[in-house]
């Protein structure tokens, strides 16, 4: 069987499996590149998949970017009725603070906004609001329907999983004055000039683009940044990590912690209270 052969296969079974198409673009990239480093064959034997994960550790590759293309050789494996060629991921103390050069403020955030109404792009301006306000994937945009603005809550599928979020009432005025111009009346409320729900590449470049004008770094500037600002300002109201789980979509609060994460700057500014020294 052949590398092409492999990959089709892999895909299949993870469309099987309902994993989302992005996930299953970036497990057979994975897997790609897994085949195109190595010398493994289509059963690879577990020490294979662990020379694999370590040259990814020594060629600079941080802890969670290699776990998470291993995870992707390990899905494989399981695919294939080879868990014994399955290898360990890298083992990662937890942090504690989050990298402040990557990190949204809620300033940065608004600078974008006033750069997306500046500009007359009103349909960024509402994206951003809208995955901003709701903590929603850049995947799950296409749950915000023409529907769901109007009774004020959208039901979410994502990773074989369903939930129900409330939409801020504000949000739902704009989107159903948004709506009424561009005469959509059903389905997805952010649409391409083909008509077609926006691509996540899409929806990147519409970030993008806002950049220069706000005067926000470019690597700050992605759609998950927005979930992560909804998050933290969430949590910051509320303190019920429990329920943002819950908002968020996520299967363990072990992973919200890391969406409310402190920057380094507020942990450095922590430690300087703390008076230590003599």
């Amino acid at each position: 069987m052949d590398k092409d052969e492999i990959l089709a296969g892999y895909g299949a079974w993870l469309r099987r499996r309902e994993y989302s198409p992005a996930t299953i673009e970036k497990y057979t990239g994975a897997l790609a590149r897994f085949f195109a480093e190595s010398a493994a064959q289509a059963a690879p034997d577990k020490e294979a998949v662990a020379a694999w994960r370590d040259s990814l550790a020594a060629r600079g590759y941080t802890p969670a970017t290699v776990n998470a293309m291993l995870a992707a050789v390990n899905d494989y494996q399981e695919s294939i009725g080879n868990a014994a060629g399955k290898a360990k991921p890298l083992k990662r103390q937890r942090r504690v603070f989050c990298d402040a050069d990557r990190e949204l403020t809620r300033a940065e955030y608004f600078r974008l906004l006033a750069a997306a109404r500046d500009s007359g792009n009103t349909r960024a301006l509402l994206l951003l609001e809208t995955i901003c306000a709701t903590g929603i994937r850049v995947s799950e945009l296409v749950y915000i329907t023409a529907e769901a603005v109007q009774c004020r809550r959208a039901s979410i599928r994502c990773k074989g999983k369903c939930r129900e979020i409330l939409l801020p009432a504000e949000l739902c005025r704009r989107l159903q004055k948004w709506c009424r111009k561009r005469r959509i009346h059903t389905g997805p409320v952010f649409l391409s000039r083909a008509g077609r729900a926006l691509s996540r590449v899409t929806v990147w470049k519409i970030m993008k683009a806002l950049c220069s004008r706000a005067r926000v770094a470019w690597k700050k500037v992605f759609p998950h940044n927005l979930r992560h600002l909804f998050a933290r300002t969430f949590y910051e109201v509320d303190k019920n990590i429990a329920k943002l789980a819950d908002l968020l979509g996520h299967s363990s609060i072990e992973t919200t912690r890391i969406y409310i994460m402190e920057s380094g700057e507020e942990h450095r500014r922590l430690m300087e209270r703390m008076h230590l020294l003599l």
